[in-house]
């Protein structure tokens, strides 16, 4: 004789959270919070409580509550590190929309999600680990602008100026700090719509000597 097992015993493990639905737990804890107050103000006992979880089970999904904004942050990086692909190919026929493109790719990246881009700004003061991740983007980004810069001054579209190094590092910088005081609401900083085509424009003199 076949046993069954009764519909009640199913239901009951089924109700039992994964370990994905514990890790999301975390995470949608984490995004609420930041809603709600500063990164500084949050703490590991906030996000285990909210996700229903122990401080010890917390650690078993996540080091750190660095490691929690690091993975709400994670795929807003990777569409703002999008925003330059293929413009080695694009830049000779139309500068302008390639480097407007790609300032916008990173800045609606961030803007779309307000709070995450507070917090990482504040998380970048204190946490190394959130530090070095995020030094390591902008590496990658600094050698790209410099590459995309050597290339326009090798066909003769650009001077030769200041090290193309030194102008890559400065224009990415820049902005990191002018994006990260619009969304943050910072005074004085540049009004939130005007944000792409100001350092757009900037782009542009620094590197061709006059707005193309």
């Amino acid at each position: 004789m076949t046993t069954v097992s009764s519909p009640r015993s199913r239901g009951r493990r089924s109700s039992r959270p994964s370990a994905e639905d514990r890790e999301q737990a975390i995470l949608a804890t984490a995004a609420r919070l930041l809603e709600q107050k500063p990164y500084g103000e949050i703490s590991v006992d906030d996000l285990a409580r909210g996700a229903g979880l122990s401080r010890p089970t917390f650690y078993f999904y996540f080091r750190s509550k660095e490691a929690v904004l690091l993975s709400l942050l994670e795929p807003v990086i990777h569409r703002a590190d999008s925003g330059f692909d293929g413009a080695l190919e694009k830049l000779p026929t139309d500068p302008r929309r390639s480097f407007h493109q790609g300032i916008r790719t990173f800045y609606t990246a961030f803007a779309s999600h307000p709070t995450m881009a507070r917090a990482g700004t504040e998380a970048l003061a204190t946490s190394p680990e959130f530090r070095a991740l995020w030094s390591a983007f902008m590496q990658k980004w600094i050698d790209q602008t410099t590459a995309l810069i050597l290339a326009e001054r090798d066909r003769g579209a650009a001077p030769d100026t200041i090290p193309a190094r030194d102008l890559a590092t400065s224009l990415n910088l820049m902005n990191e700090r002018t994006m990260m005081a619009a969304l943050a609401g910072e005074e004085p900083a540049v009004a939130a719509d005007h944000v792409v085509a100001t350092l757009t424009h900037i782009w542009l003199t620094s590197i061709y000597g006059r707005s193309v």
